[in-house]
């Protein structure tokens, strides 16, 4: 049995009615909730909340379908009588100002408003499977169980930290998923937690139960998609507690936003799974769960739906429905305002079917045979128009046409395309005066995202040309992920190319794989989408270690030129004395030699009269010893005299 639509809240609601799949409800841009028959292809039913532009409708869920009263009938023989048809009929859609309305195709009208139980925007809606309950989940981290026969709060607890993001009821109805920061199983009966899992990295947007097997036979599983994930992931509820993680992933190309699945009853039985991906792709998978597995396991087919003009252009795929058969599926494409439904037999022998409509033809169809019913007048040509004014005034009277198509006209010569804009933004620098502001980094971030979309040069080029790493950095910053990638890749063409725009762009990837290192890793093909920016880096860093051998040898070699010039150039000395005095003759330089001489300083005086005081000492004291030695000798003289006369007088 297929399980029954949800939505994602980042997305706009779009869900089949279960079972026969007769109903496809949309939430527009517009706030509107339109209701359309898939068997006729037309538009059914419209509603228009009250406050659909202040509260708009985030999420969508089919009540289980019923049987319903459509009024007053004759009563029947017991011939004619024949068993009731049950039908999807209420519908729950849960506001951006906390409320949840319930409304009814077959009443074609409210059915009822279930107000006070958030304080927050109510991100996801749940239906019970068999008793009249609704589960809400909200941005004020609450559950609410509702009682649609009172239309009142049932019960109310606190589910998490973050805001509640999505629900899930068990087939069996005894349990209930919920994800916030993580995601927790709850018994219904007590409200109690009854397992705790891992969960994603980001808003988790799907939560479905893959089987009908009792939680106490490891036989029980269910998968979760997040936002800006790849990953589908699928957790099993082990009896030892051990589940704390995924075991098994099927591969995506972009997030998902609408998933359709087939559950199974047991272990024979095979999961058949349709999920809808965020650029309009369709994954079918079909896997046996009994256990985990370690690669993650890609789609058995993809379906894509395109154009039928010269060059083809993709045309985005909103909501699937399996059927029982597995090779049909009941597919909604086109746009939100008026999508086209058709039920498509698809060959899954082959892994990536492309299907070419012609959707405008098909929209104009279904708008034909819906308006079929409004009548406009004829007016003939003929026919003379009367207004109010002074008569005998023949002013001439302008049609709205003309003045339509004047107003267009002039339009169309007021718009100016983007490289006219580009070019009077000036976004050098050196252009405008001195003190003015330079380009704000989110009009470079659009501006971006514009050059990526549509590959035009020259919006790239004037982009790429700033080498302010804070206006990098900020531009990198505010890119959505899903221009990642493609930035990615046309820095990788780039660097290819001329080495001054390689250094250009060696800035971007550096900011590039610093904010967007964790979104580039969840990638599952990160190898293939990387490998031609990898292998050409590992042939850059092969050249840069034998560059920089060469760099030093001949850093050696030049300075060993420069030290052996300098050696060798030999400067001629200069013999011309720089001051030459003359004298006038000898005799004045004899007169005036003591004048001429330089005045001592007065340091030196002291050791001057030191050294000549010695001088006359040693002086001094030599006189003496030839004084004494001269009386010396006197006395010996006059002693010898003293003999002799001595002698002479004996």
């Amino acid at each position: 049995m297929a399980a029954d639509g949800g939505s994602s809240s980042l997305g706009l609601p779009c869900v089949f009615s279960p079972k026969s799949r007769q109903y496809l409800a949309l939430c527009a841009q517009d706030g509107r909730l339109r209701i359309w028959n898939t068997d006729s292809k037309t538009l059914h039913q419209e509603y228009v909340p009250s406050a659909h532009l202040s509260a708009t409708c985030t999420c969508i869920a089919w009540g289980p379908c019923r049987t319903v009263k459509e009024g007053p009938q004759r009563k029947k023989r017991k011939s004619e009588a024949v068993q009731v048809e049950e039908k999807a009929d209420l519908l729950a859609m849960g506001t951006a100002a906390g409320g949840v309305l319930i409304y009814s195709t077959a009443k074609g009208s409210l059915h009822c408003t279930l107000d006070g139980g958030h304080s927050g925007g109510v991100n996801c809606v749940q239906w019970h499977p068999e008793d009249s309950l609704l589960y809400s989940g909200s941005d004020d981290t609450h559950i609410v169980e509702w009682d649609l026969q009172t239309g009142k709060t049932r019960c109310k607890w606190k589910a998490d930290r973050a805001a509640v993001t999505s629900l899930s009821v068990s087939p069996d109805g005894k349990l209930l998923l919920s994800a916030g920061h993580i995601i927790k199983m709850w018994d219904l009966e007590t409200k109690e937690v009854y397992r705790k899992f891992t969960g994603h990295s980001t808003a988790v947007t799907t939560l479905r139960f893959a089987t009908t097997r009792p939680p106490d036979s490891n036989g029980l599983y269910f998968l979760s998609g997040a936002a800006h994930d790849r990953l589908l992931s699928v957790w099993q509820v082990r009896q030892d507690g051990k589940d704390k993680n995924s075991v098994v992933s099927f591969t995506l190309t972009e997030e998902p936003r609408h998933i359709d699945l087939f559950t199974s009853t047991s272990k024979d039985q095979a999961v058949r799974l349709a999920v809808v991906c965020k650029d309009g792709q369709l994954h079918l998978f079909e896997h046996f769960l009994n256990g985990p597995c370690k690669k993650p396991l890609s789609p058995s087919c993809t379906v894509q739906m395109s154009g039928t003009e010269e060059s083809p252009v993709p045309v985005p795929l909103l909501a699937a429905a399996l059927g029982t058969d597995p090779q049909t599926a009941l597919l909604a494409y086109g746009n939100h305002l008026q999508p086209v439904m058709e039920r498509v037999a698809i060959n899954t022998a082959e892994r990536h079917v492309c299907l070419t409509r012609d959707v405008q033809t098909s929209m104009s169809l279904s708008l034909e045979s819906t308006v079929s019913k409004v009548k406009t007048p004829i007016v003939s040509a003929k026919s003379k128009l009367l207004v109010p004014g002074l008569p005998g005034h023949q002013a001439p009277i302008k049609g709205t046409t003309a003045g339509s198509e004047k107003r267009k006209k002039g339009t169309d010569t007021k718009e100016m395309s983007i490289e006219e804009r580009l070019g009077e933004i000036e976004l050098s620098t050196g252009k405008g005066p001195k003190g003015a502001p330079s380009l704000q980094t989110d009009n470079f971030a659009v501006l971006l995202v514009q050059g990526l979309e549509s590959s035009d040069a020259n919006i790239l080029n004037k982009v790429f040309q700033t080498r302010k790493d804070v206006v990098i950095k900020k531009t990198i910053a505010r890119l959505p992920l899903p221009a990642v990638l493609p930035l990615v890749e046309e820095i990788t063409k780039r660097l290819q190319g001329h080495p001054f725009t390689a250094v250009l762009m060696v800035r971007w990837l550096k900011a590039v794989l610093m904010h967007h290192t964790s979104y580039l890793s969840s990638l599952p093909d990160l190898v293939t989408q990387l490998g031609v920016l990898y292998h050409m880096i590992e042939s850059r860093v092969k050249m840069f270690h034998k560059l920089t051998k060469l760099h030093g040898k001949l850093y050696l070699l030049m300075t060993q030129v420069a030290t052996s010039n300098n050696s060798n150039a030999v400067t001629d000395v200069d013999h011309t004395a720089k001051l030459v005095y003359e004298g006038e003759s000898s005799d004045e330089d004899e007169a005036s030699g003591d004048e001429g001489l330089p005045a001592d300083d007065s340091d030196n005086w002291e050791e001057d009269e030191v050294m000549e005081t010695m001088e006359e000492d040693k002086e001094g004291r030599a006189d003496e010893e030839e004084d004494e030695e001269g009386r010396t000798e006197s006395k010996a003289n006059g002693e010898e005299d003293d003999m002799e006369n001595e002698s002479e007088e004996e």
